[in-house]
């Protein structure tokens, strides 16, 4: 199976299905450090060449850079590893370019590299001024040969649009996206056909709730095991509620069986073929299934599908409003789950 590539910035090619690292971080179960290690391995011999993680998810920069220490000098041109950089809450109104050089620093320590593929930045709070200064300090970087490229993780459409404006060359925006939450098809899709800002997907199958696994089942009690069924249980009431999420589970099994893959594939699929998206992150501790994340790569969905699932998606609008406009309330029941200070050494 190959996996489907594309040009994020001039002679910058991505793998489509980017593997995601925030699951390995904890807060998902127990990680067996060195399994976790080998099997990125696997990834990279697949054609899964392009990482995800962020300085905010403990230990797995660290990780990556020991999995980057025990390749070829071929195989470290292959990988590629997005990173992020979100300065804590309670810093923001201390950021300034030393800051961010220190941890842009950090992490290129951490993932044994003179140069970041990619960083993500974050600006927690809008109430706060600094987040174009702060980005034009990522630019400032960039030419100094510490970073590739600059893109953005959860901004909404004017806060994207304000730092383009300012000259800063955004390649990707980091946003949620699945057949659940399609809030980045609105506005921020309208800025992207206008600039050329790219999607890169995560939440593409909310935690594995759109897997078969939740098929016919009822709703999961109280309390969950992890933050990430959580937070995307909370974006199924945002969907319509678990009767509407279990007609959309039934839907998508249909289309799986008959294309012959899982119903996970098809919903990541789905999210691959809309418009402005560059790749899906799939997180993942370990490698067991790979094989069927590379699935996606091997059917495609026909006008049938699509009008199927265009015809649901109708009487379920899911979370409304601006890109993560939902998760800023930090008084609402999503911003209540978030950590806002992660980034303490």
């Amino acid at each position: 199976m190959t996996v489907e590539r594309t040009e994020l910035s001039p002679g910058y090619s991505i793998a489509r299905l980017l593997r995601g690292g925030w699951q390995l971080a904890g807060g998902h179960g127990d990680i067996e450090q060195p399994r976790a290690i080998a099997d990125m391995r696997a990834f990279l011999d697949a054609g899964v060449t392009t990482f995800d993680c962020a300085d905010i998810y403990t230990g797995v920069e660290a990780m990556i850079g020991e999995f980057r220490a025990t390749l070829s000098a071929e195989d470290r041109a292959r990988l590629q590893v997005h990173t992020k950089f979100v300065p804590d809450w309670s810093d923001l109104p201390r950021v300034d370019f030393d800051y961010v050089e220190r941890i842009i620093d950090r992490s290129l320590l951490r993932l044994k590299a003179e140069r970041l593929d990619l960083v993500q930045f974050h600006w927690w709070n809008y109430a706060v001024p600094g987040q174009v200064e702060t980005a034009m300090h990522l630019r400032e970087l960039q030419l100094r040969g510490k970073i590739h490229n600059i893109g953005g993780t959860n901004f909404d459409t004017p806060s994207t649009a304000a730092m383009i404006e300012a000259g800063v060359p955004l390649v990707s925006m980091q946003v949620q996206y699945s057949l659940l939450d399609r809030r980045p098809a609105g506005l921020l899709a309208g800025l992207a056909a206008d600039s050329g800002l790219r999607f890169l997907c995560y939440g593409t199958v909310a935690g594995g709730f759109l897997s078969s696994r939740w098929l016919g089942k009822p709703a999961p009690a109280e309390p969950l095991a992890n933050r990430s069924l959580v937070k995307y249980r909370l974006i199924i009431e945002e969907f319509g509620g678990w009767d509407a999420f279990q007609a959309l589970l039934r839907l998508l099994d249909g289309i799986a069986r008959k294309h012959g893959v899982s119903l996970t594939a098809v919903a990541t699929r789905w999210v691959l073929d809309q418009p402005h998206v560059a790749g899906a992150i799939v997180g993942a501790r370990y490698a067991e299934h790979l094989p069927d994340n590379l699935a996606i790569f091997g059917f495609t969905l026909d006008e049938e599908d699509r009008a199927a699932i265009d015809a649901l998606l109708v009487s379920c609008p899911g979370p409304l409003g601006d890109t993560y406009t939902l998760e800023r309330d930090r008084d609402g029941p999503h911003g209540r789950i978030m950590k806002y200070d992660l980034n303490k050494e």
